[in-house]
This record gives structure tokens, C-alpha cells and sequence, in this order.
């Protein structure tokens, strides 16, 4: 346990909404750290919100894209002056870039000041890959930002990959070296029961197949009502929804209008998704990249069915049997078929993965270490 004695470990995050980052962040607030004393720095909004209520200290800042470089590099090097923290620890990449600019330009003021305190630095890697585009529209970004990575990297103390595809494409693209994985937690008989209370259709029923995700591009969601209808010939009560939201509602609607789909499909908008996996059977992902999904880790904790390309850490989740491969030049047959195989096959596997008190515990092992003088 930790106590007002222990040393702070600072979290710098740059987004107040709740998402996959943010959900590392509570987990790992929720398993604690003992020894430490987590101290979460973001901007205001339903992260902030979610912490306090967990007894959390929170400093609310003007930090992230939403205020700019130079306010978001003021507020952290005060903050780090006020509670003098043993580290300072930032997540997703303008956090990182900020939070090495500023602990770098302190180590320098303290040749001239020995008083400037000066916080070690780490950095958890959530996304980053192969594929430049996912994140980068632009090639020319795309190789700045490969840059500036490369750099603060060199004035960080200790890189964090959530899977170890994250970690092999932090060495290949960034050239970081000694990164160690920390898998992202999940506490499988909570999620477990949670979908198992409000679930409403049986685990072996009727197929109803489940995407959570973006509306995006990336997400393959005009790859997966292609392959549902080749599927819905096999099985006419079949029913997939479509839950989450982005840019391409309008549009995949239309296609699924195309298709002949009819009400076999439904675009249900922001869902709970542990309501939405108690509907479900089988959830597919057809992601151009992912590093350490949630939804996976999730549904393969509720027992669910998978189908999901074989990209960046799912196949450090998922069986061969569960995966495809993204660049197949027949995908939507191949996702049929591993549809069809899923839904003919007998209960799903029993599913492992560390849990949220693991993760601290990985997590704090590399602190003190480091604190030591390890590398």
C-alpha cells in the first residue's frame, strides 16, 4: 500500500474523455500502486471525473492539443515543481513529447540550479503501426513524427509497450531498445459476470454477431456486412449490429442497404458495451492494426466467439483458428469462413490473461528498479 510518505509517480495524460487510454489509467488506479502514490495530471472532463470519484488525486490542467504546446509545457513543469514527483509517466504521443521536452529542460536548468527537481521518465506506448497510415494521413508526417519520437526516446529512462508487436515496431520504426511489455490487464471474472447479468440471448443461440468499434476506415466494417451477407445465406436468423459511431455511418448504412440486408442489421450508435457483448455471440474485428484491444480482451473474457485479423497484437490474444489474414486478397471469403467455423465450433476455449493487479505489479517492479539506478 502506499501512504502520503511514498514517493508520487506523476501520469500525464493529454485527453479528458474516457477511452481506451483512459481505461488503462483507471484500471491501474483501481489495482493501485503500492509504494507509490499515483498523481494523475489531465485536462478536465469525464477521465478526471472517473478518478476523483475513486479517491484519486487529480491536478486538472490546461494540457494537450486543445491549449497548445507552449500553455501545455507551463502547466506540467509546474506541476512537477509543485509535487516534486520520482516520476513523471506519459501516455500517447503528445503527452510523451511534452513530458520529454520538459523533463529535459529541467535536468538542463539544474547544471546551472542543483536545486531544479527532476523527475525519472517513462512512457507507455498504446499505439503505434505497422501501417503508417492508421495514424498519419500523410507520408511526410509520418516520417516528422518518426523523428521527434526518436528523440524524446533518447532523454526517457524507461519505454513501455503494451503487446509485444508494440514493442518490436517502437525498435523497428523508432529505434528503441530495452522496451519491456506490459500487457494491458483485465479482470476476467468481472467482465465475465458483468455480461453474464444482463445477458439476454444464450452463449449458443442464434447467431448474433457483434462490431464495436469506430466508424472508420481502418476498422474494415464494409469488409465484415460483406461477409455477414454470404453468411445470413447459411444462417437466416442471423443478426450482426453495428455499434459505435464515426465518420462513415451514413455510408456503411447505405451498404448494408445495397446488400439486401434489411433489419438484419442495426447501427446502434455508443452502446455500453458490456450490454452490447450479453446480446452477442461471436464479435468480430476486422482492425488494420491494433496493439493490445480492449474489446478483444473483453470479449474473450465474456466467453464470446472471435473472428479478427491477425495485426499487431491480436494474435498474442487470440488462437490461429480466431484470426485472418488482413491483406488477403479474398478477406471477405476468408471472414466468412472463420465466421462460419466459430459459429459451428463448440463453446469457446477458456481464456488467461494477467490482471489488472499484475499489470501494477509488472508496473511498479519497473519503477523501483529504475528508481534503484536499473536500467
Amino acid at each position: 500500500m502506499s501512504s502520503v510518505d511514498s514517493p508520487a509517480a506523476l501520469w500525464v495524460v493529454p485527453v479528458p474523455d474516457f477511452g481506451g487510454v483512459a481505461r488503462h489509467v483507471v484500471d491501474m488506479a483501481r489495482a493501485g500502486l503500492p509504494g507509490f502514490n499515483l498523481v494523475v495530471l489531465a485536462p478536465t472532463g469525464k477521465l478526471t471525473e472517473r478518478l476523483e470519484s475513486m479517491g484519486v488525486e487529480v491536478i486538472h490542467a490546461e494540457f494537450g492539443p486543445d491549449y497548445g504546446f507552449k500553455t501545455s509545457f507551463a502547466t506540467l513543469d509546474a506541476a512537477i515543481s509543485e509535487h516534486k514527483p520520482a516520476l513523471v509517466h506519459s501516455h500517447l504521443a503528445y503527452a510523451d513529447v511534452v513530458a520529454a521536452a520538459v523533463v529535459n529542460a529541467r535536468a538542463v536548468r539544474r547544471v546551472l540550479n542543483k536545486g531544479v527537481w527532476v523527475p525519472k521518465l517513462v512512457t507507455t506506448e498504446h499505439g503505434i503501426a505497422g501501417n503508417d497510415t492508421v495514424y498519419h494521413k500523410s507520408s511526410w508526417r509520418s516520417k516528422l513524427m518518426e523523428q521527434v519520437h526518436r528523440v524524446r526516446l533518447w532523454g526517457t529512462d524507461k519505454a513501455i509497450a503494451v503487446s509485444d508487436s508494440t514493442a518490436e515496431q517502437m525498435g523497428a520504426k523508432w529505434g528503441a531498445r530495452n522496451v519491456t511489455t506490459v500487457y494491458n490487464g483485465v479482470d476476467i471474472e468481472e467482465v465475465r459476470s458483468a455480461v453474464e447479468a444482463q445477458r439476454t440471448v444464450p452463449l449458443d443461440g442464434a447467431p448474433r454477431l457483434l462490431s464495436l468499434s469506430r466508424l472508420s476506415p481502418e476498422k474494415g466494417i464494409d469488409v465484415l456486412l460483406e461477409a455477414f451477407a454470404l453468411l445470413h445465406a447459411d444462417y437466416p436468423q442471423a443478426h450482426l449490429e453495428i455499434a459505435g459511431s464515426g465518420d462513415l455511418a451514413d455510408e456503411l448504412a447505405a451498404h448494408a442497404e445495397r446488400l439486401n440486408l434489411g433489419d438484419t442489421v442495426t447501427f446502434s450508435g455508443f452502446v455500453d458495451p458490456v450490454a452490447a457483448m450479453s446480446r452477442s455471440n461471436l464479435l468480430v474485428q476486422l482492425s488494420v492494426w491494433e496493439n493490445c484491444s480492449y474489446t478483444l480482451l473483453d470479449a474473450r473474457s465474456a466467453g464470446l466467439k472471435v473472428v479478427a485479423t491477425a495485426v499487431g497484437g491480436n494474435p498474442e490474444i487470440l488462437e490461429p483458428v480466431s484470426l485472418v489474414n488482413r491483406d488477403s486478397k479474398q478477406l471477405v471469403q476468408d471472414v466468412y469462413h472463420a465466421m462460419r467455423t466459430q459459429l459451428q465450433s463448440s463453446a469457446s476455449d477458456s481464456f488467461t490473461w494477467i490482471s489488472n493487479e499484475q499489470m501494477a505489479a509488472q508496473t511498479v517492479a519497473l519503477y523501483t528498479r529504475l528508481l534503484a539506478g536499473g536500467k
